[in-house]
């Protein structure tokens, strides 16, 4: 995509910074609130095996619509679920819009590193609780992966994703049909080798395995399948060929569970999210690193040399030279004598000499 800030999409949202690769960052000029877009390329999908002169605008309208009908049935007022604005189709690309609070994506969080298990429990209690609330409503989710996962500032994780997964699948089954090699080729291109976007099969049960996809990528940085390429991983999803999950420690056993390939062995949603709220229970408190570390960087050397606490003389003032190193009045010496009186004194000194040994004289003689 083309374009920088301040360019206006659908005459409603103005782009806040340079585009992505079919995503971009704006802000809803109706609302005020910062929003993500994502696009999905049309011309050269729909265009396949037709006249590319002649597009079917028709088509993205259809693609629209049906999007936004499961915008609509959405539970947008769970607090773990990223609400989804809308969808339109401006030149040759279908954009989903959803809301965007600050925060980070999964994926660059995972960028650093794997996440500590008790810290892994809590992002994935929170995607279990959008999971129950969108399957309550009688919808799949379909898009759960790293990139589709926000991590807001104060740590709590909230699933998006719901309308640009719903697009790319739509799509893929226009194109494609309802099955078949067709449409697995399409999917291949829109989708790639993301582990958790090819499960065995679809529905609530594609989600809760694909959350033990995620729940293994967080505590190990990689995704139990291979992902080389899109035949390599469905073919290792197929054979149930995939690292195992002792790997993940304590939340090994959920982890198993989530992954059996038979959908009727893995617990619900609701069921994951219960088991994961009962182990943060006993969760220790975590340690503030980070805040210690801070600490340690922000204290002061300690001086060289070390120093008396300074006395205080009248009107609580500290004295001048009251220092440790004994070069004023304090410490119990005797003061010393001014250079600027030696002279008289000592001239006084021997004239009072003289006149002690006059007086002596005197009186010895008389």
């Amino acid at each position: 995509m083309r374009g920088g800030p301040g360019q206006l999409l659908a005459g409603r949202y103005r782009l806040t910074d340079r585009p992505e690769l079919l995503r971009a960052f704006a802000v809803d000029e109706r609302t005020g609130e910062s929003v993500l877009l994502r696009a999905v390329e049309l011309p050269a999908l729909l265009t396949a095996g037709q006249d590319p002169d002649e597009p079917n605008p028709a088509h993205g309208d259809r693609l629209v619509r049906r999007v936004a009908a499961v915008g609509s049935a959405a539970p947008s007022w769970h607090p773990r679920l990223l609400r989804g604005v809308g969808a339109f189709v401006e030149g040759e690309l279908l954009w989903t819009v959803e809301e965007r609070p600050a925060g980070q994506t999964l994926a660059e969080l995972l960028a650093g590193g794997p996440v500590p298990p008790y810290r892994a429990a809590e992002l994935a209690a929170d995607l279990a609780g959008a999971l129950r609330a969108l399957h309550e409503a009688g919808l799949a989710h379909g898009n759960l992966t790293a990139e589709s996962v926000l991590v807001c500032e104060d740590g709590a994780a909230m699933l998006g994703g719901l309308l640009s997964g719903v697009a790319q699948e739509a799509l893929a089954e226009d194109l494609g049909g309802p099955g078949g090699r067709r449409r697995y080729e399409v999917r291949a291109t829109l989708v790639g080798p993301v582990a958790e976007r090819w499960p065995l099969d679809g529905g609530p049960a594609g989600d809760c395995w694909a959350l033990g996809v995620l729940l293994q990528r967080m505590l190990t940085g990689r995704a139990p399948y291979p992902e080389g390429g899109v035949p390599e991983l469905v073919t290792a999803v197929r054979d149930g060929r995939r690292e195992p999950s002792v790997v993940c420690g304590l939340l090994a056993p959920l982890a198993e569970r989530l992954l059996q390939p038979d959908p009727t062995l893995r617990p619900t949603a609701e069921a994951a999210r219960q088991e994961l709220a009962a182990l943060l229970v006993g969760a220790p408190e975590p340690a503030d690193g980070e805040r210690a570390a801070r600490a340690v960087e922000l204290k002061p050397d300690a001086p060289l040399v070390r120093q008396r606490p300074r006395r205080r003389g009248r009107g609580g003032r500290p004295e001048v030279g009251a220092e440790f190193n004994g070069a004023g009045t304090g410490g119990g010496r005797a003061p010393r004598i001014p250079p600027s009186l030696l002279g008289p004194l000592l001239v006084g000194g021997v004239f009072l000499l003289l006149v002690v040994g006059m007086v002596a004289v005197v009186l010895f003689a008389g």
